[in-house]
């Protein structure tokens, strides 16, 4: 090659190529990393010099190179392809591979108009200087490429037009920190910056996209999850659509409780018109979720939930479904279909369900989440009023299409509306749970609004976070990592701004956190036990009983600091009863582990002091945040070794955590034989869980015969998680293939599908 060519840098110079500085970085690139060929990336990169090349574009072509050859037998090249990327990121920010000062950067982010002016009215420079030398910028090394490509296209600040970005991991992770403790006393804020910054950076703990993105900005809202109720009413379905608008352009995702909306053909002004039904307001609530792409971070998503007893279920089931014409599928929504333990029953004894609008059976809808006797009352004698509209379905029938459907789009999702109110946080009678979020697992209280600026009304919001249960050593590390998460989601409360009134009531009077958990696959490797022999269950009963204990700890002492939450009074825990109270008993016949933790004294200090937050605990999917941190999705078993996922910048692959060490340990998705391990794990997690859990059911349609999933084999599974007490039912993921999402419609014969007792409910 013509050592006289010329390369162009970054700044514009030119200067002659320099092979020996390209080796260099490949060196540094690889070091301590095992199995990795510098000859083999360079080999895969085949770039074809010409004269004044870019050298962004060579370091773009060795990055890829490297990224390519990521493998199970090579996983370390995911770590090569990091430290290229964050070497080519520095200088694409810096104009250099060291960063500048904290302070200085900062002052700079300011008159950038990129951070919050706050960050220079509330510490020092010398304050700034001693936070400074809290950074480890070295440890942006420990990102796998996957992770450095998410931060790049999702959390890092950067301009959505031009591309540009402003914004180191380390700079992130430590500038969150500082804003999360910014209204502590300054004799302690710095050692809760310092060691928020440490767990954060260290990925012990994981934060969640609108705190990641957002937090440090301008931009003042990181609830995860917006919970909106709809009543029936023009005026409330007109501020249920501004309300998700303002939400989903502010990274939120959106539950909507559509239920109370009266059926198609409903009478309007005694008469003068009919009811267009549900389906022209659920397009109308679609309009508003896609109306906004949340600043390129993600786009607007949202799941409507409404009751199986809706006049209109029918309709409404099939609504996500590839057939029909547009003005019956509202398909960019996701749907939750409210299911209780008399609808359970009609379907296991052969009976009828019988179909009311809303508006016909007064207090009916109240009752089916406030009080399961007084809703069983209620509808049989409405059933036997013959003069309110209605109509009756064979169950088998009604839950075979709710299956059906659920396996054919993967997105109709299940909510124990009965579990929820049962075993939950809230005290039914004063704040009943009417619906999920997007995710479903979140289970907070929600009113209707009547219009924007209602008093009344009630927007629920969730701030989540999650631990990283591959980063404990002992189950007692939990304690420190809890009593900083609750403290840090707890001042994003007060730090956050609230766009509807009913929003910031409902927080700051309810001031919910919902903190899980990610990497829960590996902890499992990690410690030689599975998801679907039994081997995990008392495993997964210490870890999550520690989980919760430790949570309502820190919320309880922090209540004694700062005052437990304005609307304390309507939690169960203000009646002293807590999640181990309130489980459904039957998880004791599939783990019967005794209870590790002091939980009368526990009981005794949150009578005393009360707790600072409404609810604890939510697990998440957190397919995003746990890729950062290099870990396992939530609770989630991997699809495979690698994982594949698509993002801005193509496909990014990823290998399992200790992939050579651990590989025979792993089980994975597709070589589980059914759900039913699984869903015992998931319901010993409910046991203490004070919220719901995003709870996955997955199918092979090759395992069946004919190769197609057998009606029985899914009403099995929905009544095994019923029975367990698991409140929500999130994905059903169908495994790809030629005969993917094909489910047999075979007729439910009274008791055809009981077996193993799932029935017995």
């Amino acid at each position: 090659m013509n050592q006289t060519l010329l390369v162009t840098k970054r700044d514009g110079r030119k200067e002659l190529i320099n092979l020996d500085k390209i080796h260099r970085v490949l060196s540094w690139a690889a070091k301590d990393l095992e199995n990795i060929s510098i000859s083999q990336v360079a080999l895969k990169s085949r770039i074809q010099f010409f004269n004044n090349i870019k050298t962004t574009t060579i370091h773009k072509t060795i990055i890829k190179a490297a990224a390519d050859l990521i493998s199970e037998n090579s996983p370390d090249y995911q770590y090569m392809a990091a430290r290229l990327a964050i070497f080519h990121l520095r200088k694409k920010v810096f104009g250099q591979f060291n960063p500048p000062n904290l302070y200085e950067y900062i002052q700079n982010m300011v008159k950038l108009g990129k951070y919050d002016k706050h960050l220079l009215q509330d510490y020092s420079k010398n304050e700034y200087m001693k936070i400074n030398s809290f950074i480890k910028h070295q440890r942006d090394m420990n990102f796998s490429y996957a992770a450095v490509k998410q931060l790049e296209g999702k959390y890092l600040i950067r301009n959505r037009i031009t591309k540009k970005i402003y914004e180191s991991a380390q700079f992130l992770y430590i500038v969150i920190s500082a804003c999360l403790f910014h209204k502590y006393p300054q004799n302690t804020r710095m050692k809760y910056v310092k060691d928020f910054y440490n767990a954060l950076s260290t990925f012990k703990i994981s934060l969640p996209t609108p705190i990641m993105a957002g937090l440090r900005t301008p931009i003042r809202q990181f609830s995860s999850c917006v919970l909106i109720e709809c009543a029936d009413s023009l005026n409330s379905i007109n501020a249920t659509t501004s309300s998700i608008v303002k939400y989903v352009s502010q990274r939120a995702g959106i539950g909507i409780n559509a239920g109370q909306i009266r059926a198609l053909g409903s009478p309007i002004r005694n008469g003068d018109a009919f009811h267009t039904g549900c389906i022209p307001f659920y397009k109308h609530f679609q309009s508003a979720v896609k109306s906004c792409s949340q600043g390129g971070v993600r786009g607007g998503a949202a799941t409507i939930f409404y009751p199986i007893w809706h006049l209109e279920v029918e309709n409404l089931l099939v609504l996500k479904n590839n057939r029909g014409i547009d003005e019956n599928r509202v398909r960019h929504l996701d749907y939750g279909i409210q299911i209780n333990k008399l609808m359970y029953q009609r379907m296991i004894s052969g009976k009828y369900i019988t179909l009311f609008s809303p508006s016909d059976v007064p207090n009916l809808y109240d009752s089916f989440f406030s009080n399961q006797n007084t809703f069983e009352s209620l509808y049989k004698q409405y059933e036997e009023n013959n003069k309110i509209r209605k109509k009756k379905v064979k169950a088998t029938n009604l839950f075979s299409l709710i299956m059906q459907e659920r396996t054919s789009t993967g997105r109709i999702y299940i909510q124990n509306v009965d579990h929820c109110n049962t075993h939950s946080a809230f005290n039914p009678e004063l704040a009943p749970i009417r619906q999920s979020n997007l995710c479903l697992e979140i289970t907070l209280p929600t009113k209707p609004l009547n219009d924007i600026h209602d008093t009344n009304g009630e927007i629920a919001l969730c701030t989540l976070s999650a631990i990283n249960l591959g980063s404990l050593k002992k189950l007692e590390d939990l304690s420190e990592l809890s009593h900083l998460l609750v403290r840090a989601l707890d001042s994003v409360l007060d730090y956050q701004d609230y766009p509807i009134l009913g929003a910031q009531r409902s927080a700051l009077s309810r001031r919910s956190l919902g903190i899980g958990v990610i990497n829960f696959a590996y902890y499992l490797a990690k410690n030689r036990v599975r998801y679907s022999d039994g081997s995990a269950k008392i495993l997964t009963h210490k870890t999550f009983e520690a989980i919760q204990y430790y949570l309502l700890n820190a919320s309880c002492k922090l209540a004694k600091e700062k005052g437990a939450c304005d609307w304390f009074n309507q939690t169960t825990y203000y009646q002293g009863i807590l999640p181990i109270d309130t489980y459904k008993k039957e998880v004791d016949n599939i783990c019967n582990e005794p209870l590790h933790l002091d939980w009368e004294h526990l009981r005794k200090k949150i009578k005393k002091y009360g707790l600072r937050n409404s609810t604890l605990s939510a697990l998440m999917p957190s397919e995003t945040s746990s890729q950062i941190s290099n870990a396992t999705n939530g609770i989630e078993p991997p699809r495979g070794f690698i994982s594949i996922k698509a993002s801005k910048d193509g496909m990014l692959r990823q290998v399992v955590p200790e992939y050579k060490k651990l590989k025979t340990y792993y089980e994975l998705l597709w070589t589980i034989p059914n759900n039913i391990g699984y869903l015992h794990l998931t319901s010993i997690m409910q046991k203490f869980v004070d919220q719901s859990i995003s709870t996955n059911t997955n199918y092979d349609p090759k395992s069946f015969s004919n190769g197609k999933i057998p009606m029985k084999q899914l009403i099995m599974d929905l009544l095994i998680a019923y029975k367990l007490g698991l409140k929500t039912l999130y994905y059903q993921n169908t495994r790809d293939g030629a005969k993917d999402r094909q489910i047999e419609l075979s007729t439910i014969a009274n008791n055809d599908h009981c077996d193993n007792g799932a029935c017995k409910i």
